[in-house]
Parts: structure tokens; C-alpha cells; sequence
């Protein structure tokens, strides 16, 4: 499935919408009746995004419950609403995932399930002298936020390379910002490059003639590594064990159906962005950056502990080592669907 006008101002108003709706919907309490589930406005995250949209989480779990979503644009803020009993439920990438389990009191948020693998880029500007990874010193690369999952991988893969960056004595200078940021700096020809996840790579090669060097899963075994994962406060959990278990089901269901349903999928998506924060991306965006993802409840355990090994080796989980034992929390997919029903 792997298949140029400037992208609107809107897009940049998605991010700043998403973030304005973290202070519209945040609390302290622990509601009943409810679950709270936060979400980023990425294709990576459709299976939440589907699952709301046409009801399947909904039905799963019944009219008793009502669902409550938050939108965010940031792992770390979103780990905080779950340290803070904001949430219940959450989708993000494998960096904010482990530090949110490391950083918690008894390790009380864990993994319940994987829900999308692959799906980042390194996209060089049409400009730049970037062909291959020799080319990369003196160069101005971005990713986002310091610590995030683009941000680990880019700087592991200048390590490996033998590369540094300015503030270790280096010469590739990066830049973190926020993805409409690196946008802007790729329209000026600010940066020569940017390790980023979909749709926004997609939008830098559609919109303004970036090339992909690579896609980020060609550096990973099998071609595999979880980029989102389903998280979970585990006070929550196991006071909730019966419900929890039928969305995990709708989860994997939903996760069924996005590969079934490609264009539908994308339907809903852009329904979504236009409904809930008031702009959409083009078709071609959205079905480009779709077929560069791999939609999938598998949490690709192996990646998850190699990417905990690079993030440490970049200083990211403290100087005292890390232990990821008990990360994963024991729901088998096979009982979550016997038990749900």
C-alpha cells in the first residue's frame, strides 16, 4: 500500500486546538460510570479515533458507561494526566509509555496492548546535500519534543553512526520543537531534514517536496517496532477489570477492521479532524501516511525493551539503570475476548 500546494494554516491550528483541549477537559477527580481515554489527533492513533467515531467502543461496553476522550499532542502531558487520575486510558508512543511506568508510584501505569507499528520517516528538504548518513554532519535535522520517540530514535541513530550532536561536541545540530514548528522551518529551508512520525511526514514529502531517506521501521528486525501503544492507570484496571477487558476486545476488533476498511478509515479520520478541530488533510496525505503504518493491537514486546536500551544509553531513564519488569500488564488476547462476551 506504500504510494505539492502549501498545507493550510489549519494544520497548525489541529495542534493548537488539541492542546487548548487539555485545559478544557482535565479534573482531579475519579469519575464513575466513566472512562476517560486520551488520544493524540495522529493517523498512528486510529484505532481510538475509529473506535469512537463509528461506536465500537461504545457499543463494546454498553450505555451504562460513557466515554470520555481527551485530545492531547504530547506524550509527557499526557503521562502527567494519568499520574494526576485525569485519565484512565491512554495512546502514545513507546518513550512516554516507559518512562510513565518508571516514573510512577508502583509502576501503576503499564502497557495493555500495542495499537499501531512503524509509521516515522526521515524526510530530507529538497534543498539539502543529505543523500546518506555520511552526509549528516554540519546538517540542522528537527524532531520533536526532547525524549520523545522520534527524538530517541534520531539520536541513537547519529550514535550509531559515530555521529555527534552540537551540545556533545558535535556538528549535527538538533533542533526539538513541535511538529507545526518543523513544518515551518522546513518551508523556510531552515532545516536540511526531520525524523517524524505520520501523517506529518507524509505532509513534508506531499506538500513541499521532501524525500524520504528512510522509513524508520528499515532499521528495525522485521521491519516492526510498536510506535503506539495503549496504556493504562492499573488502580483503574483492576477496579474495572469486567469493562476494561470488553474495550480491550473492541480494540482488537477495531484494529480488524481499519486493515479491512482502508478507505472508510480515512473517511472517519479526516470526519474527525474536521468535526473536532475544525480542519482536514487531503486524501492522498491521509492514505499515503495510513499505508505507511501498521495497524495492529500486537505491542511488539522486543522493540519495546530495545528501545528502553537506547533510550538509556542516551541518559534518558536516569543514572541508576531501569527495570522494565512487569511493564506489560497480563491481559491475554485470547481471555480479554472470551471474557468480554
Amino acid at each position: 500500500m506504500k504510494t505539492r500546494s502549501l498545507v493550510s494554516a489549519g494544520i497548525v491550528g489541529i495542534i493548537l486546538l488539541s492542546l487548548a483541549a487539555i485545559a478544557l477537559n482535565s479534573g482531579n477527580t475519579i469519575h464513575e460510570n466513566k472512562i476517560r481515554i486520551a488520544f493524540f489527533p495522529n493517523i498512528g492513533h486510529a484505532i481510538p479515533i475509529v473506535g469512537m467515531e463509528k461506536g465500537f467502543f461504545a457499543k463494546s461496553i454498553g450505555d451504562e458507561i460513557k466515554i470520555e476522550t481527551r485530545i492531547f499532542d504530547s506524550g509527557p502531558q499526557t503521562i502527567e494526566s494519568l499520574y494526576a487520575n485525569s485519565i484512565d486510558l491512554a495512546y502514545v508512543g513507546p518513550g512516554p509509555a516507559i518512562n510513565g511506568f518508571l516514573n510512577s508510584n508502583n509502576h501503576n501505569v503499564k502497557i495493555l496492548a500495542g495499537a499501531a507499528s512503524g509509521g516515522a520517516s526521515f524526510v530530507v528538504h529538497p534543498l539539502s546535500e543529505i543523500k546518506s548518513v555520511s552526509d549528516f554532519a554540519g546538517k540542522k535535522i528537527a524532531a520533536p519534543q526532547i525524549g520523545n520517540t522520534q527524538d530517541v530514535s534520531l539520536r541513537n541513530y547519529l550514535s550509531e553512526n559515530g555521529l555527534k550532536t552540537a551540545e556533545k561536541g558535535g556538528s549535527v545540530v538538533v533542533y526539538n520543537i513541535p511538529n507545526p514548528d518543523i513544518y515551518t522551518l522546513f518551508v523556510k529551508g531552515d532545516i536540511d531534514g526531520a525524523w517524524v512520525a505520520e501523517p506529518w511526514a507524509t505532509i513534508l514529502e506531499t506538500e513541499l517536496g521532501g524525500k524520504r531517506l528512510f522509513h524508520e521501521e528499515e532499521l528495525w528486525p522485521n521491519n516492526e517496532f510498536a510506535s503506539v501503544l495503549l496504556i493504562a492507570n492499573v488502580d483503574y484496571v483492576e477496579k474495572n477489570h469486567k469493562l476494561v477487558s470488553k474495550l480491550l476486545a473492541s480494540h482488537h476488533e477495531t484494529a480488524d477492521w481499519i486493515n479491512e476498511n482502508p478507505t472508510e478509515t480515512r473517511i472517519i479520520f479526516n470526519h474527525f479532524l474536521k468535526s473536532h478541530l475544525g480542519q482536514s488533510l487531503s486524501d492522498e496525505i491521509v492514505d499515503v501516511a495510513l499505508s505507511n503504518l501498521v495497524i495492529t493491537a500486537d505491542p511488539t514486546l522486543d522493540s519495546v525493551y530495545s528501545f528502553a536500551e537506547k533510550a538509556d544509553r542516551l541518559g534518558y531513564l536516569g543514572r541508576n539503570g531501569y527495570d522494565l519488569s512487569g511493564i506489560f500488564y497480563p491481559f491475554d488476547a485470547n481471555s480479554v475476548l472470551e471474557e468480554s462476551t
